[in-house]
């Protein structure tokens, strides 16, 4: 609610009351991404007032402000009050292969935008309650069939050391008092995009199959269930730290392709070497299809979060015939 001192007991009247009651706004960045414009839209549908973080002129200067990873917030004064931001902007991790100054960017746009956002945060004279701020589960690296929680130790390579330099970056954020949520999500899965935007098609013409060996673990979660995270760990006032976004029932690829072509009546049988997947995409193959990473959503399970879609084929039911 809207901060209000009664120092008398006068009436207050009805614009006064309107005012009072008002839900305070939530900043988004990456508000125009699939992520975030779900969000968007599941805030204005509760009756929250959306500010969008923009990278270009602002369209409206009621709800959009101009921010981007060099300057951060050009007129920082516009969050000065909101209830939340929520941090979703950030180079698409797939959407090339790495070249160094594809990696550079990636890094930069998590590592530096988050900092410097932080800090305007930080320096704001009415600060937000929280900054829920995106991550990814990345974080864990090559684990195998480890069972990986939030408090499980970083893996080792490209993607863990971004993710630990992108969470270390909302600390100016923390050390001001704003609570802050590194949500460390999974592949998500959505016909609008990512992982299964990409396998889709060669699925539905019947030559999709597992890739490399099919024994590593993707730890998936739905597009509505990543939004519903979203808003849990803006409202949840015992979450802070890492939180793993991901269904409570992690698959390997194997056990995922099967469950895709099922849904697809389309057979999985025809499979991706190793070899073949490192020469299309490079060190990209070995972080984001090859590597193993079996997480839990513990946090968001001990806080109370209902799963929409906890289960692999009603989400993508879901997602393909809803």
């Amino acid at each position: 609610m809207a901060d209000f001192n009664q120092t008398d007991t006068h009436t207050i009247d009805a614009s006064e009351t309107s005012q009072q009651e008002r839900p305070r706004q939530v900043a988004v960045t990456g508000a125009s991404g699939m992520i975030g414009a779900e969000v968007v839209k599941r805030l204005t549908a509760q009756g929250r007032p959306v500010i969008k973080l923009v990278r270009g002129t602002p369209k409206s200067t009621v709800n959009e402000a101009q921010w981007n990873v060099d300057e951060g917030l050009v007129n920082p004064t516009r969050l000065e009050g909101v209830s939340g931001v929520i941090h979703l902007a950030g180079e698409n991790i797939a959407g090339g292969r790495w070249t160094e100054e594809r990696k550079r960017r990636i890094r930069n746009s998590r590592v530096q935008g988050t900092e410097r956002l932080s800090r305007d945060l930080a320096a704001l004279h009415r600060k937000p309650d929280v900054l829920v701020c995106a991550s990814a589960i990345g974080y864990y690296g090559d684990r195998g069939d480890t069972i990986l929680d939030e408090t499980s130790p970083p893996g080792h390579g490209f993607l863990p050391d971004v993710c630990l330099e992108w969470e270390a970056a909302t600390k100016p954020a923390a050390d001001a008092g704003i609570r802050v949520v590194n949500l460390r999500i999974g592949v998500v899965i959505s016909t609008q995009g990512g992982a299964l935007g990409k396998m889709l098609m060669p699925f539905k013409m019947g030559v999709g199959g597992k890739v490399g060996s099919g024994k590593q673990y993707w730890s998936w979660i739905s597009l509505d269930d990543v939004v519903g995270a979203l808003l849990h760990a803006l409202n949840c006032e015992e979450l802070s730290g890492p939180v793993n976004a991901v269904s409570p029932h992690a698959m390997t690829n194997a056990e995922f392709t099967k469950v895709l072509g099922g849904v697809l009546h389309r057979p999985a049988v025809i499979p991706m070497p190793s070899f073949l997947a490192k020469a299309a995409l490079g060190q990209m193959a070995d972080d984001l299809l090859l590597a193993s990473a079996h997480v839990v959503p513990k946090k968001l399970v001990e806080t109370g979060y209902q799963f929409q879609y906890p289960q692999l084929r009603e989400c993508l039911e879901h997602e393909l015939n809803g």
